[in-house]
C-alpha cells in the first residue's frame, strides 16, 4: 500500500489528539482508528498501524505515571501478566473474522464502550488499600480487557478504569495510572501479531509513533496535574465523540 501526503495530514494530528487523550481518560483509539480509516487503510492495517503508534504513547504515559508515585504497582503487574495471553488471542480471532465482520463490529462497540462511560458514577477520590484477595479480580481484568484489546481495542483504557474504580475501590488518578501498563502490555501482544502478519506501513507508523509520544506526554502530565474532576471530564467528551463517530457510521 502506498503512503500519501494525504494520509499523513489526516493521521499525525489525530494520533497527537488520541494520545493525549488516551493517557487522561483512555480511549484514544476512537479516534485514532477511524482516522487511520478515514486515510484509506483497511481494518488489518489500520489496526496495525494504530497498535504502532499507540504502543509508543502508552509507554511515555506509563513511565511518567510512574514517576508520579500514583502506579500501583502490585495490581498492576498482576493484570498485565494475564493481558498478555488475553491481547494475543484476541487478535488472532480478529485476524481470523476479517475486515467485513470487523468493521460491523465496531459501529456497534464504539458506542457500547461509550454507554458505559456515561453509566459509570463518579468513584472514589481515594484509593482503597489493594489485598490479596483482590489478586484474582486483577487477573480476571486483566485477561478479559486483554482479550478485548487485541480483539478492537478503542476504549480500552477506559474500560480498565472503570473496572479498576469499580471493582477494586481505587481513584480515578490512580486507576487511570495503574491502566497505563496493563494497556502496554496488551498492545506490545497485539502489536507482535500484526508486524508479523505485514499489518503496519512502517513509513506512516513512525511519524505517527512521534505524535503518540507527544501526546502521551502531554496527556499524563494534565491528568497529573488537574486531577479525577478532569479526567471525568475527559472521558464525557470521548463519549461525545463516540456518539458522533456511530452517527457518521449509520449515515455513511
Amino acid at each position: 500500500m502506498q503512503v500519501t501526503p494525504q494520509m499523513f495530514l489526516i493521521v499525525l494530528p489525530m494520533v497527537f489528539l488520541a494520545a493525549t487523550v488516551d493517557a487522561i481518560a483512555g480511549g484514544g483509539g476512537l479516534i485514532s482508528l477511524p482516522a487511520y480509516t478515514l486515510a484509506g487503510l483497511n481494518y488489518d492495517f489500520a489496526s496495525g498501524n494504530n497498535k504502532f503508534s499507540s504502543t509508543f504513547g502508552t509507554l511515555t504515559a506509563t513511565v511518567r505515571y510512574w514517576r508520579s508515585g500514583k502506579l500501583l504497582a502490585t495490581p498492576a503487574l498482576i493484570a498485565a501478566a494475564l493481558a498478555l495471553p488475553g491481547s494475543w488471542l484476541g487478535t488472532k480471532t480478529a485476524m481470523a473474522l476479517g475486515n467485513r465482520v470487523m468493521h460491523i463490529f465496531m459501529v456497534f462497540a464504539i458506542p457500547a464502550v461509550g454507554a458505559l462511560v456515561l453509566l459509570r458514577g463518579k468513584g472514589a477520590e481515594r484509593s482503597r488499600p489493594i489485598v490479596k484477595r483482590d489478586w484474582p479480580v486483577c487477573a480476571a481484568i486483566g485477561l478479559a480487557i486483554g482479550f478485548y484489546d487485541g480483539f478492537f481495542g478503542p476504549g480500552t483504557g477506559t474500560l480498565l478504569i472503570l473496572l479498576f474504580t469499580s471493582l477494586l475501590g481505587m481513584d480515578m488518578v490512580s486507576a487511570s495510572a495503574t491502566a497505563k501498563p496493563v494497556n502496554l502490555v496488551s498492545n506490545i501482544a497485539s502489536l507482535v501479531t500484526r508486524i508479523a502478519a505485514g499489518n503496519v506501513l512502517f513509513a506512516l507508523a513512525i511519524p505517527a509513533m512521534c505524535c503518540s509520544v507527544a501526546g502521551g506526554w502531554l496527556g499524563a502530565k494534565l491528568a497529573l496535574g488537574k486531577g479525577a474532576s478532569f479526567i471525568r471530564w475527559v472521558m464525557l467528551a470521548v463519549l461525545a465523540l463516540l456518539t458522533v463517530k456511530l452517527a457518521v457510521d449509520w449515515l455513511g
